[in-house]
């Protein structure tokens, strides 16, 4: 493959948020809104906003060379595809940044906020209207594939799709909150489950199912190796966001680190401080853990506590030894596959646990 994983991005990505910004202006003049209503054309600029200001696009990616997997021709349908995924993404961080009261996202306010700052004395209205706003992304990710000019019965196995990966993502949101009410400390495969229903299954899988349906090859046969691949690949993932938020460059990635032990959440990062330091250190590490004053000194004396113990090590070990397994299995898909997709699937997991924000 001569063209590597982010070179892709960004061609991809340039051309999806043309497509994006023309959806949603002919969203904002075709949507059947009460003629009164001022809060719908507001609730739908503030989903533009947030769909358009940045984000890797790796799920059209994904979805793209799916299809190239079968085909290097053009192919009906993954534009309508392209803006599902990506709705659904927009619901996911809507609703994300209620549930974790987070004030930015992608270098701006998040939505929740924005309504705060809109209703500053009626906390309950920014709370509905965000709620709102998140439901109102995933419907639009469904009518998309619904609108879309392919035959009936390729809508109809997108759509599904798409349902079953939306209501994994909400499954595996709810059992990320319930991981962290539990008094012990999870274990490897509980940490990927979570991983594998609350992002491997809509951001790898679904694209993947939906790049195959459109280019005429329904997924069914392959559901199996599909499945591995994108469960491994959404755990590099998430280990790899897990890492940055204690040991990466908060200028490389635009934010700052440490959320996950202010929030308490059990990440890979944090499981791995709790299991790997003893004594004095763990001290350290479990009262910062949910103290939403946690400061970027407590952070910086972790890190180098998780430093001292090989944590950081450790972890990076861990993602590259889960990547060569993704490798492994997409490297099974030449004999039947095209070369050059296969190339890209390929070199995804090792280039996604070696970025840097």
């Amino acid at each position: 493959m001569t063209e590597q994983p982010p070179a892709r991005l960004a061609r991809y990505g340039r051309r999806f948020d043309r497509l994006f910004a023309e959806y949603f202006d002919d969203l904002a003049r075709t949507l059947d809104a009460p003629s009164f209503s001022r809060f719908t054309p507001e609730c739908l600029e503030l989903l533009r906003d947030l769909s358009l200001r940045g984000g890797k696009r790796m799920r059209v990616v994904l979805l793209h060379e799916a299809a190239r997997l079968v085909t290097d021709g053009p192919v009906e349908g993954l534009d309508a595809a392209a803006l599902s995924v990506e709705l659904l993404q927009t619901h996911g961080l809507v609703h994300d940044d209620l549930i974790d009261d987070s004030a930015t996202r992608r270098g701006g306010p998040t939505t929740y906020y924005a309504y705060r700052e809109k209703f500053p004395g009626q906390p309950r209205a920014a709370l509905a209207l965000t709620v709102l706003a998140g439901d109102l992304a995933l419907a639009l990710s469904l009518r998309a594939l619904l609108d879309a000019g392919l035959p009936a019965e390729v809508r109809q196995a997108m759509a599904e799709v798409q349902t079953r990966a939306a209501a994994d993502t909400v499954v595996g949101q709810i059992a990320d909150l319930e991981r962290d009410f539990t008094g012990t400390v999870p274990d490897d495969e509980v940490l990927h489950d979570v991983a594998d229903r609350k992002s491997a299954r809509y951001s790898v899988l679904a694209p993947m199912r939906l790049g195959l349906l459109a280019a005429g090859l329904p997924p069914g046969a392959h559901e199996e190796e599909l499945r591995r691949y994108a469960r491994l690949v959404g755990i590099c993932g998430q280990m790899r966001d897990d890492y940055l938020d204690v040991f990466g460059d908060e200028a490389a990635m635009g934010k700052p680190t440490g959320s996950d032990i202010r929030e308490g959440r059990r990440s890979y990062a944090v499981v791995r401080l709790l299991s790997g330091v003893i004594g004095a250190e763990h001290a350290v590490v479990q009262r910062a853990l949910g103290d939403s004053a946690c400061g970027p000194g407590t952070v910086a004396e972790i890190r180098e506590i998780g430093e001292r113990h090989g944590v950081d090590a450790l972890m990076r070990a861990d993602m590259r030894r889960y990547a060569e397994q993704a490798r492994l299995v997409a490297e099974g898909w030449r004999p039947r596959w095209r070369a050059e997709a296969v190339d890209f699937f390929a070199a995804l997991p090792s280039w996604s646990v070696e970025r840097t924000a």
